[in-house]
Formats: structure tokens, C-alpha cells, sequence
């Protein structure tokens, strides 16, 4: 019975080792059926057992064997301990995204380019052609640590990946871009605010490495910048510089420093539309109280308050979108002349008030006031009548009289006058009797400021204008 049960195991056992055998053989044969089908429709180019395993994962390990980066300690800097190692920068801006009077910096967004050399990344090449990566690889080798001077904030894009890209020659050059966006300081001057050009500057320089460990320098001179069509909307790019000099630090020592300058123009029309010609046409409304009656008052009043408040406004507009700064600029200088305009326009009504008011307060005094002078007429010294309602002497004029002997004769007189009339001289009024003339004759008020006030006023334009654009 056992001898039964062992003999039927053992054929058991034959089977399967008999037909594993079979399976495994017709497995080889299909993958070395494949293997040849592979190479001859492909020409041998393809390892069937290669294109089986990943192949991004072979290709990431052939490169960095390829590179030696095992190999090497890349937290030093090439050739260290000798000759400091040259950087060549170039920088090509793709836009001016804001510029900001109130925080004084302006936003570039760039594309960012070093060239060095660093000899522990040479690999042979029989095509001498390159190798280019992504930011995967930047972060296991040594580049260089170019920062920006009075940034304020700056990223590199990462969509919809990090805008870096590493490309490695053979002979062990290499490019390393990447695409920044950089918020920098800009000390601005406004002394001739809104018709000032600003002078700014964007500025690159090594962190860690002084002068002795790395040399930044133009990779091609001038025409290391390159500028894409910018345009903005309250300024035009007069146009873009590149320099270089030396930064000290009294602890580290000196650094090479770039600089990329350019000039901003600001554009005017802007501010003429939002701020002059509202300002000019506040100053010449206020003028319009000259020609209205000097007696109607809630006419004359109502207008002078309103170009005072809208002046005003206009100011206080100006002033929030500017930084406040210590000293005067050239729109202060005139929206407050204009401010001056409007309120001394105010003030000469009030002078013509007060010079009517004593006038009609001297007549009444002298009766001149005719009889049919009514309660109704009695408003008069609030400035609610005409002229015509009232009797108006002119101020007499105070000529000169010769003294006669008293035993002249009236001929004899009349005959002596005339040879005299010649020689006649005028007497010059003193201040007293100009104020009094004034007073007496309170239209004359209104009558030269309709000529002195435009032609101040338009005096004060061209000498604004000639001095500041």
C-alpha cells in the first residue's frame, strides 16, 4: 500500500518537471523570436531587453555616470585654489512689468544666462554635440551665485516646470539659463515731477565669491543686453546700458558687480489730461466773477468757493498718488500758484464788497442817498442794487490854481493864464489818495483785474514751461 502511494507520487513529479520544461523553453524561443524580429526591423539598434526596463531611469543613471558627479565634490567651485574662475552673463529682458512712484522700485521679468567652464563635467563625444537639462541635475553640480542687488522680491517661473535649463559641452563649457521676474529698488528724483525722466538701474554680483574665487564680467560686451519690444504706459525706454565696477564690503573684501541701467521718459499727455488742464480751466473759471455785478453776491461767492474746493481736490488727488517726500515738486509748484490764482480771485471780491460797501457808507453820510431811497433800497449796503439806483459822483480831480494879485484885473488875468498853461505841472497822488480813489470808484477793482489776472497767469505758464520741459 505505501509502495503504491510512493510510486504515483513519483510520476506526479515527473509530470510537472517534464511540462515546466516545455513552458520554459517556449518562453526562450519567444523572446529570442522577438529579439531577432527587433533587430532586423530596427537594424539592430534596439536591445529588446533594454526597451523592457525604464528607460528614463537608465538614461538619468547614463548621464550622471556619463558626467561623473559621483565622482566629484561640487561643492567647491571649479579650479579651486587657483585663478579665480570667469562668469560671463548675458541678459536678454522680455518686459517692464510695473513701475511704482509711491513704493519707488519697478518689476523685470528677464531670461538670465551664465557661461563658465568647469572641467569635471567633460565627457567624450564622438559627434562633439551637447547635452541639455533640466533642474533636476542643476541641483547636484556647482553654478554660480548670482544674486540681485536692492531686490525687493524675485522667483523663478516654474510653470508648467522651473524655467532653468543646464546645457554641458564636451569639452566642459556650459550654459545655465534661467527665466526671472525681479522687484527692485529705484531711487527716483521728482524735483521735476510729471516732466522728469528717472534714471534706474538693475544690478547682478556673486554672494559667496569675492573677486579672487570669480570674475563677473559681460559675456559680450554691449551687446551682452538684449531688449524685447517694451512698451509702457506712462513712460517710453529711452534706452538700455550696460556696465560693470567693483562693490566693497569692509568684511568679505571687493565683488564684480553688473549693472544694467536704462532711462525712463515720463509721458506727459497723461498728466496734462488729468491734472493741467483741469487746474488751467479751475483758474480761468474763477476770472469769470470779474464781469458779473459786483452787488450779486450769491453769484460771485458760490463761484469763487467752488473753484477753491475743485482746486482743492485736485491737489489732494495728486498728493495720494505720489510718496511723500521732503522737498517740492514741479506739479506742487503749479497747483499752488493756480490754488493762488483762485483764491486771490475770491479775495478781490471781497476787496470790491468792502470798497462798496464804505462808498455807499460815505454818500449817505454826505445825503447824497436821493430821497426816493426806499427800506427796499436799504439792501444796498449788502450789495443787492445797480449803480443807476443811486447817484454817483466822479472823484474830483485836484488841479492847480495860480494865485492872483488882488489888484489884477479879470482881463488881466485871463491874459496872463494862458503862457502858463504849458508849464503846468501835475501833482503825484500819495498812496492815501490812490486807496481813497479806490474806495470811491470800487468797479475800477473789477476793471483791472480782468486785465492783470490772465496776463499774470499766462506770464507764470511760460516761465514754468520754458523752465521744466
Amino acid at each position: 500500500m505505501n509502495v503504491g502511494l510512493l510510486l504515483l507520487a513519483l510520476a506526479d513529479l515527473v509530470a510537472t518537471a517534464t511540462g515546466g520544461g516545455r513552458s520554459s523553453g517556449r518562453r526562450k524561443h519567444k523572446e529570442v523570436f522577438l529579439e531577432e524580429n527587433s533587430r532586423f526591423k530596427f537594424g539592430g539598434r534596439i536591445d529588446y531587453k533594454l526597451k523592457r526596463q525604464d528607460s528614463t531611469k537608465t538614461l538619468l543613471i547614463k548621464s550622471e555616470q556619463l558626467l561623473r558627479i559621483e565622482e566629484h565634490d561640487f561643492a567647491m567651485r571649479p579650479g579651486f585654489g587657483g585663478a579665480a574662475i570667469p562668469v560671463g552673463i548675458d541678459v536678454q529682458v522680455e518686459s517692464i512689468d510695473s513701475i511704482s512712484e509711491v513704493n519707488m522700485d519697478f518689476t523685470m521679468t528677464l531670461y538670465l544666462r551664465h557661461y563658465w567652464k568647469d572641467e569635471r563635467l567633460a565627457f567624450p563625444s564622438r559627434n562633439n554635440k551637447s547635452r541639455t537639462f533640466d533642474s533636476r541635475l542643476v541641483k547636484k553640480i556647482w553654478v554660480p551665485d548670482v544674486f540681485f542687488v536692492h531686490s525687493k522680491r524675485s522667483f523663478i517661473h516654474d510653470t508648467t516646470m522651473e524655467n532653468i535649463m543646464l546645457r554641458v559641452y564636451p569639452d566642459g563649457n556650459i550654459l545655465y539659463s534661467v527665466r526671472v521676474t525681479v522687484t527692485a529698488l529705484c531711487s527716483m528724483d521728482f524735483s521735476s515731477f510729471p516732466l522728469d525722466a528717472q534714471n534706474c538701474s538693475l544690478e547682478l554680483e556673486s554672494y559667496a565669491y569675492n573677486e579672487n574665487d570669480l570674475m563677473l564680467y559681460w559675456k559680450n560686451g554691449n551687446d551682452s543686453l538684449r531688449t524685447d519690444e517694451i512698451v509702457l504706459s506712462q513712460f517710453f525706454i529711452e534706452h538700455f546700458q550696460a556696465s560693470s565696477g567693483l562693490a566693497f564690503y569692509s568684511s568679505t573684501g571687493w565683488y564684480n558687480r553688473l549693472f544694467i541701467n536704462f532711462i525712463l521718459q515720463r509721458h506727459i499727455f497723461f498728466f496734462m489730461l488729468q491734472t493741467y488742464f483741469p487746474t488751467m480751466l479751475m483758474v480761468v473759471l474763477s476770472w469769470v466773477s470779474f464781469w458779473i455785478d459786483r452787488r450779486a453776491v450769491p453769484a460771485r461767492v458760490s463761484l469763487g468757493i467752488t473753484t477753491v474746493l475743485t482746486m482743492s481736490t485736485i491737489i489732494t488727488g495728486v498728493s495720494a498718488s505720489m510718496p511723500q517726500v521732503s522737498y517740492v515738486k514741479a506739479v506742487d509748484i503749479y497747483l499752488w500758484t493756480s490754488f493762488l490764482f483762485v483764491f486771490l480771485s475770491v479775495i478781490e471780491y471781497a476787496a470790491v464788497n468792502y470798497c462798496t460797501t464804505l462808498e455807499e457808507m460815505r454818500k449817505m453820510k454826505r445825503g447824497k442817498i436821493p430821497s426816493s431811497f426806499t427800506a427796499s433800497q436799504a439792501m444796498a449796503f449788502d450789495g443787492c442794487f445797480h449803480d443807476n439806483d443811486i447817484e454817483m459822483t466822479p472823484f474830483p480831480h485836484m488841479a492847480p490854481t495860480l494865485t492872483s494879485d488882488p489888484l489884477t484885473t479879470p482881463t488881466q488875468s485871463a491874459d496872463v493864464r494862458p503862457p502858463m498853461a504849458g508849464t503846468r505841472l501835475r501833482r503825484q497822488r500819495s498812496v492815501r489818495e490812490n486807496v481813497d480813489l479806490l474806495v470811491n470808484n470800487s468797479y475800477m477793482i473789477d476793471s483791472y483785474s480782468r486785465l492783470a489776472f490772465p496776463l499774470s497767469y499766462l506770464l507764470f505758464n511760460a516761465i514754468y514751461w520754458s523752465l521744466y520741459s
